[in-house]
């Protein structure tokens, strides 16, 4: 029992330094490609920019339906070429809102659908398929409920479709409230690591990336020779895009053209997002990974993309890790030579090192106050083995599991310190197994508070990374839960 606990947890520690050093990967490739711009082979004239459709897909959004239709209505592009579709699904006051600002665009002379769905089918999925039906344009723009786009993402993005090769282009996410909280600072920074370091390294080096929901522009053609939107997983975005880049269809990342976007402000509607994405990423692994693994396809752009599509994958071995912290630290005193097992503390260190330098790197390549960055590092860590419970649990929903329910963020229409969630009609449910992150904080106090006594001092910091993650993330579900 002592070898196989000690060697599980040798495994589990193993495996995460192996995404550890994909991630140390793809920040080497960002570094030798950040200044590889990719341009346009050319730019339409302004009297043949091609007709776009913006689909705007919602569901119960009265809170930011208004400020999304306004910022859409702001976007610089001919309105004779412009179609807007709003895709509703809502069951609320969010109808009638959605349905009387349509009305006001089409009398200041837009070219705006209301599309209202008393049938769900499909979620998301099922709502951008049935407005494809109708949609006017060559091209298909997507945006979220809770996005502002900036209003020259259009022609920052069109140009890219003038090589007929090109089936999607992708713009960066911004922050509408970065500097509300602690927990949105901490989301932003994870999320501009993914748009920065990922997607370009991915782009530029010529792997597979793939479209993330909102604030991308679809070639229509292309998405319907991929097979169309599907919606047997709860990450249509991200099975689409594999599948039309296995079609051979090229993706572009466009850094300078921005959409912002409201960050979740509340622990359980955080969560409730990062299940979708955990649960909707182990769906499509499933669903595509033989695919890939057969698809005539470059040896690196293969191994990328299984990396890509198990990533969440790790957060099953993360919470083995935790819960092998105590056993391990305590068997290893009993061993002839316990110094054999020191192979865990540059394996830790590595894990740790890679993604302090890569989201300082991130920082660094966004912002100017770099001890911003380091100073939230820790809590950004923390909060990120905090998620591992929901996260896994999503991973193994999505292997296992029946349920395709899109659960949607809700979202308040926060944006100022100011501003307030608390008396909002939206409400993430409250997870039960956020009693089960607080048992793994108090379980890493006791294993803190044995180290001390065993004088093993050495596993502290990392012991402390894990119970402040815990901690911080269950007990702020519950307490916001109230």
């Amino acid at each position: 029992m002592d070898t196989a606990i000690i060697t599980l947890y040798l495994i589990a520690l193993t495996i995460l330094g192996i995404y550890g050093a994909h991630r140390g990967n793809l920040l080497m490739l960002y570094l030798r490609h950040r200044h590889r711009k990719t341009t346009p082979d050319r730019k339409f004239a302004e009297d043949e920019l091609p007709p776009v459709t913006i689909q705007l897909p919602m569901f119960n959004e009265m809170y930011v339906v208004d400020r999304l239709l306004e910022g859409v209505a702001a976007i610089d592009y001919p309105k004779d070429k412009l179609h807007i579709q709003v895709l509703d699904d809502s069951t609320d006051e969010t109808v009638n809102i959605a349905r009387a600002k349509v009305d006001e665009l089409q009398e200041r002379g837009f070219d705006a659908e209301y599309i209202h769905r008393t049938d769900r089918t499909g979620y998301k999925a099922g709502a951008l398929e049935n407005g494809l039906k109708t949609a006017k344009g060559e091209f298909i723009m997507v945006f979220d409920a809770d996005f502002v786009p900036e209003p020259d993402i259009l022609r920052k993005l069109i140009h890219y479709f003038t090589d007929e090769k090109v089936g999607m282009v992708q713009a960066r996410w911004g922050h509408i409230n970065r500097d509300y909280s602690l927990l949105t600072k901490c989301q932003s920074m994870m999320l501009d690591g993914h748009f920065i370091i990922e997607h370009i390294a991915r782009n530029r080096s010529g792997r597979f990336f793939n479209f993330n929901g909102t604030a991308g522009m679809w070639r229509k053609s292309t998405i319907e020779d991929a097979g169309g939107w599907q919606h047997d997983t709860v990450t249509e975005d991200m099975d689409l895009s594999f599948r039309a880049q296995l079609k051979g269809w090229k993706f572009v990342y466009v850094p300078d053209a921005l959409a912002p976007a409201e960050l979740p402000c509340e622990m359980n509607s955080f969560k409730t997002q990062q299940f979708r994405w955990a649960k909707g990423s182990a769906q499509t692994t499933k669903k595509l990974l033989w695919t890939v693994l057969k698809a005539d396809i470059p040896l690196k752009v293969k191994v990328e993309l299984v990396f890509h599509l198990t990533n969440n994958f790790a957060y099953l071995f993360l919470v083995v890790l935790a819960l092998l912290q105590l056993p391990n630290m305590l068997l290893r005193r009993h061993m002839d030579n316990p110094e054999l097992l020191l192979l865990d503390i540059p394996l830790f260190a590595a894990t740790c090192g890679s993604i302090c330098v890569f989201y300082l790197v991130t920082h660094r390549a966004l912002y100017d106050n770099l001890w911003e960055a380091i100073k939230r590092l820790p809590l950004m860590m923390a909060l990120g083995i905090g998620l591992s419970v929901n996260n896994a649990r999503a991973v193994i929903e999505g292997l296992f599991g029946k349920d395709l329910e899109f659960v949607r963020t809700p979202k308040h229409g926060v944006t100022g310190n100011q501003d307030s969630w608390k008396k909002k009609r939206y409400k993430a449910r409250f997870p039960l197994h956020s009693v089960v992150e607080i048992l793994f904080g108090l379980y890493f106090v006791v294993t803190i508070a044995l180290a001390v006594v065993t004088g093993s001092w050495v596993t502290i910091p990392f012991l402390v990374l894990f119970m402040v993650g815990f901690l911080y993330v269950g007990s702020l579900s519950l307490y916001q839960a109230r």
